[in-house]
């Protein structure tokens, strides 16, 4: 027996792979998360500092929701409160 006979090493004679045959599994993209931290919304929304975020959230300017202890920024929830602040601008 040769070293390429099946018999001996457990090798396929010519043929496709296993790894090569298997086929990619269609992914959807991410969903976009539902809350976010109160730095990140600080920054993404209103470019301000992570001590900026957290006293805006404590003031009240920025939505949270309170998880055990960690504070969250709904996502929706301040979209909403930046469209109305924006037709409020608007009516003026």
């Amino acid at each position: 027996m040769t070293t390429l006979d099946p018999g001996i090493t457990g090798r396929r004679r010519g043929g496709v792979t296993r790894k090569a045959t298997r086929r990619q599994k269609a992914r959807a993209p991410p969903e976009p998360p539902l809350t976010i931290s109160v730095p990140e919304a600080g920054r993404r929304y209103l470019g301000l500092s992570r001590k900026g975020s957290y006293d805006a959230a404590r003031r009240g300017e920025i939505p949270t929701i309170k998880i055990g202890k960690l504070r969250r920024v709904p996502v929706r929830a301040m979209e909403r409160m930046l469209d109305e602040a924006g037709k409020l601008d608007a009516a003026d």
